[in-house]
């Protein structure tokens, strides 16, 4: 057949693109089962399982301590002489469990919003706009990241008792609403991928800069806005140093904040049941899990998004 279709109506000349002739692989071809091949599969799936099995075993033994009698709790066997669900309607019996669940959900939650509205803000800022000492500012916030995390709780907490938040959720979360250096960094390198063609449009069709921000930048961006209110999220529900500066009061405290006092027996009036202590673990640590699988696929993208587009 002729690499040359015929003309068509308004004189142009098809050409027809030559066919590429197809390797092996390039249709399904499995490569030919030697026995190397056989023993290197073998050595790369019990290599996976092994360390599959290595991650995973902590939360099992976890999960398994949850439901043990208080005296097996640190027995070798991932299985107790009996299986006590009972651990877990002790613990929401003499814990306020319900309202600590409440306060941490509340916080990560604030707080991962308020983080990924702000950061986002930011960020459009330095990679939209050309300013005199933009560079210089950019990498000024940058320099933050590098700062210890101790120096800053004294300041932080004289700022906030100043202000007369101590012993309240505020100082836990409303700090975000300045943003984060690695987050606006992680956001820039996103913003600065999109085509500036979009915005020039966008502005002839009369858009100001928060609706450049809002309609076009932020659905464009998606997958790491979802990365970063993850993280966030995630830093913000297992926080233990900051509840365990600010709060005082036991009707305000985190899951975290919580085990922390099943564990120093404080005025809630716990023993030191250690039981108990890993049936909150669990009750921590399954929602995160939850959230993980949920948004896993979101996650990934998000991920595998910033090393691609990341300059």
């Amino acid at each position: 057949m002729s690499d040359t279709m015929p003309l068509e109506d308004d004189g142009v000349e098809v050409v027809e693109p030559p066919k590429r002739e197809l390797a092996p692989q390039d249709v399904g071809a499995r490569p030919e089962r030697t026995p190397g091949y056989i023993a290197s599969r073998v050595v790369f799936i019990a290599t996976l399982l092994f360390f599959t099995v290595l991650f995973i075993y902590p939360l099992i033994w976890l999960l398994s301590a949850s439901l043990k009698p208080p005296s097996e709790v640190f027995s070798a066997a991932l299985i107790g002489s009996e299986i006590r669900w009972s651990n877990y309607s002790r613990l929401f019996a003499i814990a306020p469990i319900m309202r600590w669940t409440w306060n941490s959900v509340l916080v990560a939650t604030l707080a991962a919003i308020s983080v990924t509205i702000s950061s986002a803000m930011v960020a459009f800022a330095f990679s939209y706009f050309k300013f005199r000492f933009r560079d210089p500012l950019f990498y000024s916030v940058l320099a933050t990241m590098m700062l210890p995390g101790a120096v800053l709780f004294i300041p932080q907490f004289l700022i906030w008792d100043a202000l007369g938040f101590n012993n309240t959720l505020y100082p836990l979360w409303a700090g975000n609403l300045f943003g984060s250096a690695f987050y606006i960094f992680m956001l820039r390198q996103f913003f600065l991928t999109l085509p500036g063609e979009l915005f020039e449009a966008a502005q002839i069709d009369g858009a100001s800069y928060p609706r450049l921000w809002w309609s076009v930048a932020l659905p464009l961006t998606k997958p790491a806005l979802v990365v970063v209110f993850l993280l966030e999220l995630k830093v913000a529900w297992t926080d233990l140093v900051r509840p365990l500066i600010f709060l005082r009061d036991s009707e305000l405290f985190t899951l975290a904040r919580g085990l922390k006092a099943i564990i120093d027996n404080p005025s809630i009036g716990l023993e030191q049941r250690w039981e108990l202590l890993a049936a909150g673990s669990v009750i921590v640590t399954f929602p995160m899990v939850v959230i993980f699988f949920v948004f896993q696929r979101h996650f990934v993208e998000g991920i595998a998004t910033t090393g691609i587009t990341g300059k």
